[in-house]
């Protein structure tokens, strides 16, 4: 086993750690959200009070008709919300108590069952960090194992007991590749053993094992230390449960939904774990204190979802913070020490500081501040030189931490992928 140690990084300390409980929440309602997926052009395939069971398609892509989403339960559409222009915001399903599935097993293709399934959403590539493309070979296909954001889920006791369904969903992303699929333990692991065993007899499995600060867990960093993207070239990436939920429509032929979720975060009166489905509706969850933002995902790169509390599609974590408005009087004079910067600009809009400081939290072999600019200017030649292809908004969460203009980087980095995404594809 090959080991890698990112020294570049930095590990952001919170409270609201989830303790190692676990608790069964079966939602009333699941929503499956078109903003969650990148370049997607949603078309209906159900209407309002239309009955569906566990892997009926509710919508599929304008753009690729092959790509459908489906229910994570059964029961009948309870609505479709819109926003402006009649964008589809949401789709809501309110749960019949049922649970009852679609058969997949009759799908003898690993594509097709996974394309029909809707679990296919799950693979998402790089560059653009868009839904894989099935008619593409992609170069290689990355899992990690570990996450290592701030109050991360621990992934060695959420994937303990599933490990048949990981074996079986290895062993279909083997399949998908010509290359290796790399998959990514951290030092401490306690599954490090049971991930040799399930890739055992699977001869394009490539295990590496990573020690460092965030960013090592993320998917970008992982790519840069074991095959970095060049132009022309894909790679596909996901993570574990979405491995495992892949392995159990090949076990069973059926659409499992089930996500174990970590509640965590300050505002979170009692932090632990949850097995619930994807898309949950986690309202009758949320033990938290008032004035708080609940955000799916983690604090650097989640989203916010205080205003209707479904779970984005890809995220394992809710992490609940107490709500960034409360100003201190001269916050802005103040001398700060051992403290990141906050939600609060304290004060107005700043311009953008050149400080040199980002090359010490930012572990790629890439020039972030350059490429941030070349970003906001548009130009495609040059953003290609400074390695865009390898890195998506996520990488520079932690640049975003620490700069003292407070410039919404990660928006700048997906603004600039989105442009050449457009002009190129």
């Amino acid at each position: 086993m090959d080991k890698i140690k990112i020294r570049k990084g930095l590990n952001i300390r919170l409270n609201g750690e989830p303790t190692k409980q676990l608790e069964c929440f079966e939602p009333t309602f699941c929503a499956l959200k078109p903003t969650d997926f990148i370049g997607v052009l949603p078309k209906m395939d159900v209407a309002e009070g239309d009955a569906v069971k566990a892997g009926s398609v509710l919508f599929h892509d304008k753009n690729h008709e092959q790509i459908v989403f489906t229910s994570p339960i059964s029961g009948k559409v309870k609505s479709i919300v819109r926003g402006e222009k009649r964008a589809i915001l949401r789709v809501v399903v309110e749960s019949d108590g049922k649970n009852e599935s679609i058969d997949f097993g009759s799908v003898v293709n690993p594509i097709e069952k996974m394309l029909r399934s809707g679990v296919w959403p799950m693979l998402r590539q790089r560059p653009y960090a868009t839904i894989a493309n099935p008619a593409d070979k992609p170069k290689h296909i990355f899992v990690s194992i570990f996450d290592t954001a701030p109050l991360a889920p621990d992934y060695d006791y959420i994937i303990e007991n599933q490990y048949d369904a990981l074996t079986a969903g290895i062993n279909v992303l083997s399949k998908l590749t010509d290359g290796n699929v790399y998959i990514s333990v951290t030092t401490n692991s306690s599954c490090k053993d049971a991930i040799n065993r399930v890739s055992t007899g699977i001869h394009n499995v490539v295990i590496t094992e990573f020690s460092g600060p965030h960013p090592a867990g993320n998917i970008g960093t992982q790519i840069n230390a074991l095959s970095p993207i060049n132009k022309g070239e894909v790679v596909w990436y996901c993570y574990p449960q979405d491995v495992i939920t892949i392995g159990n429509l090949f076990l069973t032929g059926k659409y499992d939904s089930t996500r174990i979720i970590a509640m965590t975060g300050s505002a979170v009166k009692n932090p632990h774990y949850y097995k619930t489905r994807i898309g949950a509706d986690i309202t009758p969850i949320l033990n938290i204190e008032e004035n708080s933002r609940v955000i799916s995902g983690n604090v650097l790169t989640g989203t916010n979802i205080t205003n209707d509390n479904f779970l984005c599609f890809h995220d394992s974590q809710v992490t609940v913070i107490p709500e960034g408005n409360k100003y201190k009087l001269f916050g802005w004079l103040k001398p700060i020490f051992k403290r990141y910067s906050d939600t609060n600009t304290n004060g107005d809009t700043r311009p953008y500081i050149m400080t040199g400081q980002f090359e010490r939290v930012f572990p790629f072999d890439i020039y972030p501040m350059q490429l941030i600019k070349a970003c906001l200017i548009k130009d495609i030649d040059l953003m290609e030189e400074l390695g865009i292809y390898e890195v998506d908004a996520e990488d520079f969460a932690l640049c975003e931490v620490i700069d003292q203009s407070k410039t919404p980087i990660q928006q700048i980095i997906r603004e600039g992928l989105e442009f050449i995404r457009k002009e190129t594809c």
